[in-house]
């Protein structure tokens, strides 16, 4: 291990604070763990530290935000490491390395934040093209010496920065969406599950397409061969085309976005699917209401909602919203056809959120069986000691006939 560096600044656990379990991996320090004097309160957000344990014992390097809930985030075991393109490039190259033994073509997320050794750092690869969503404040500092090491890694030519997001706001961060390098002219196509997607990565949601989803929408493709499928909250038509790809006679899609309707148009088109599809732009929730009071039913119905529960505070509210969609829902599903419930919320665990489906398949006066539970892809990896990276969950149900 290198010594470390004099000009670090150096900040401390309390003597109470859990040191095993940050030295067995979990890479976070709450506010509440940590000695919060004058000195380390001033230190500005991304700042890179020396984290000691209580005794003075170096555990590695971190980057300090004192403004947020968790204080310091770890980069790296060995506190002498040099944050240099060689850092980059050999966790770059690692992360890359999973990815193409787990995909044939170069579409996938490259970087999953603190699972692929980068917190606060998303990089979805779209081709020759990477979308870098830099939601921490260190990384906008070494935003430069990780292109470079990206586009030798990878030999993407084209680099996007999306600089948007509430996380952003919590590192004292402008909210911005520039090209780094290259260019990028129009929606970008995305083969994907035998469909294809168009992706808007300067304009669209997050960066542009939601990977996370690839197996959930393989799933939910072989219950949907030679039937009618309902896409709610389809975004760019996730799960309708890649149903139609499998062999759906029809896909209608719901969302209230416009513009990402247009787009699942043309990714419908691209595949050469348009005369199966159709797009519907509604508030999802009156769509629902009003098929329910037209007696429309659907062999399998799809709900993806954005997150009803992003944090604890809005935890209650938002299980009431995931049983309100799987009542409304539930009628909608021809008997013996399928039911596929989503959730991204971080507060809402598996169990949770499993209870309100329930609750809302019940109310909607139907019953089920439980087929499958699905998570993010092996793309988005999870750090065994950080349960909050376990935030996607999907449950399919084959209802009552």
């Amino acid at each position: 291990m290198t010594s470390v560096p004099f000009n670090r600044p150096v900040v401390r656990l309390r003597p109470k604070a859990e040191a095993r379990a940050i030295r067995h991996g979990f890479p976070w320090v709450y506010s509440d763990e940590l000695v919060l004097d004058r000195r380390t309160g001033a230190l500005e957000p991304g700042t890179l530290a020396t984290l000691e344990d209580a005794e003075r014992r170096a555990m590695g390097l971190v980057t300090v935000n004192p403004a947020s809930r968790i204080v310091a985030r770890m980069l790296d075991r060995d506190a002498g490491a040099a944050l240099d393109s060689a850092w980059f490039t050999k966790r770059l190259t690692q992360a890359l390395a999973l990815r193409e033994r787990l995909y044939p073509d170069p579409y996938y997320r490259l970087v999953h934040a603190e699972a692929d050794g980068f917190p606060g750092i998303v990089i979805d690869r779209f081709g020759d093209t990477a979308v870098i969503q830099p939601n921490a404040a260190w990384a906008e500092q070494h935003l430069d010496t990780l292109v470079a090491a990206l586009c030798a890694v990878t030999g993407v030519t084209n680099v996007v920065k999306n600089g948007t997001g509430r996380a952003r706001g919590l590192e004292g961060l402008p909210e911005e969406t520039v090209i780094l390098r290259g260019d990028v002219a129009g929606p970008v196509p995305v083969p994907m599950n035998g469909a294809v997607y168009m992706a808007d990565l300067l304009g669209g949601q997050k960066t542009g397409l939601f990977y996370d989803q690839r197996d959930n929408h393989a799933f939910a493709a072989r219950l949907a061969k030679g039937g009618r499928v309902l896409d709610v909250f389809s975004h760019v038509g996730g799960f309708a085309l890649a149903a139609l790809a499998a062999g759906a006679q029809s896909a209608l899609a719901v969302d209230g976005s416009e513009p990402a309707l247009v787009l699942a148009e043309a990714g419908a088109k691209a595949m050469g699917a348009s005369d199966r599809f159709q797009t519907r732009q509604s508030d999802a929730f009156e769509a629902l209401e009003a098929m329910g009071s037209e007696g429309q039913t659907f062999d399998l119905v799809v709900c993806d909602p954005p997150a009803f529960a992003p944090h604890r505070k809005a935890l209650d509210a938002g299980l009431r919203a995931y049983e309100r969609i799987a009542r409304l829902a539930a009628p909608l599903v021809a008997p013996g056809g399928s039911l596929v419930l989503c959730s991204c919320s971080h507060a809402a665990d598996l169990t949770q959120f499993r209870a309100a489906c329930t609750r809302g398949i019940g109310k909607g006066r139907r019953q089920g069986q439980l087929i499958h539970t699905g998570f993010a892809g092996p793309d988005h990896p999870m750090l065994p000691q950080l349960a909050e990276s376990g935030y996607l969950k999907a449950l399919a149900y084959r209802l009552d006939a």
